[in-house]
Order: C-alpha cells, then sequence, then structure tokens
C-alpha cells in the first residue's frame, strides 16, 4: 500500500483524523481544535501519536503517501457570512459564474428573484486556465500587474484592510 495516508477535518471545537497505516488498516482520532496551553497543531500532533512520534518529533516525510485538510471552519464562515470582507480571484470571464449558478429557484414562477448575498465582497478576474487534461493552457500570473489592479480594486494588497473601493459584484 506504499506509506501512511491522513484525511483530517478540523472543526471549530474538534479536528477529526482518519489514517490508513502502510498495511491498510483504518484509525480514527478526535483531538481538539484548540488546546489552551499545548502548542502545535492539534492535527500534526494526532499523526505523531499515530506514528508514535515524540511531540516534537519531525514527521518523517518518507512514511507519509498522502495528507488531505478540509476545514469546516471555513465552510461555516462562508455559510454563516462571517469573517473579514473577501475578494474573489477567478478566471478571465467567469466573474459572475457563481452569481449566475445553475439558475435553480424555489419558486419557479416568482416574478421577483431574491438571490442571497455572495460569498465575497468584490471579484477581480485573472488570467490563467486550465484544459481538461489538466495541461496549463494559459500560466497564473501571480505578479506585480495584478498586486496592482488588487491594490487598484480594494485598497489593499490584504482585502478586508484598508479602505474598499470599486463597483461591488
Amino acid at each position: 500500500m506504499g506509506g501512511w495516508r491522513f484525511w483530517i477535518d478540523r472543526g471549530g471545537t474538534f479536528t477529526d483524523l482518519v489514517a490508513r497505516s502502510p498495511t491498510g488498516d483504518l484509525r480514527v482520532r478526535k483531538v481538539l481544535s484548540q488546546r489552551h496551553g499545548v502548542g502545535g497543531d492539534p492535527a500534526v500532533g494526532a499523526i505523531r501519536d499515530l506514528l508514535a512520534l515524540a511531540p516534537e518529533a519531525p514527521l518523517p516525510a518518507t512514511e507519509i503517501l498522502e495528507v488531505r485538510l478540509g476545514t469546516t471552519v471555513a465552510t461555516n464562515a462562508l455559510l454563516e457570512r462571517q469573517g473579514r470582507p473577501t475578494l474573489l480571484l477567478i478566471n478571465r470571464g467567469f466573474a459572475d459564474a457563481l452569481r449566475i449558478g445553475d439558475q435553480s429557484r424555489p419558486d419557479l414562477f416568482a416574478l421577483e428573484i431574491r438571490r442571497p448575498e455572495g460569498f465575497y465582497d468584490q471579484v477581480l478576474e485573472v488570467g490563467g486556465r486550465l484544459g481538461p487534461d489538466g495541461a496549463e493552457i494559459e500560466p497564473l500570473r501571480l505578479d506585480a500587474d495584478l498586486e496592482r489592479r488588487m491594490l487598484h480594486r480594494t485598497g489593499s494588497l490584504f482585502p478586508g484592510h484598508g479602505r474598499r473601493r470599486g463597483p461591488r459584484h
């Protein structure tokens, strides 16, 4: 089977970890996401526990085949519309894709369509595109031009900090 595989879900209260050992055994750990007085990342601590490593020992990269991390903290913040204002960077030509969605409506014959607020405050279209086979068609350039456009659009390179400018999409 190779090395260890880890699948982690970081929640607000608990971090859940499912691991598959090199022999195929499944193991599960549930740890507190925030441990007062205990340093380090709880997921890394759970991995160390499963591998029987000391708390400060480095993780053996040669024994770990895969680590996947999901977070319900970020998902919940989006769904509950909490957190800082967000700038969405999206492929050129797709600025309205999330707003348009799949056109489903709870009431098909409603004359006034009420859409929920978006998860982002502003949209900035960028180049960069992959083909259906994963081949790079147009490279993504995270360069000075993108920084300049972000600064012009939001008033800050870090959306949510500083003044806000431009129309909201």
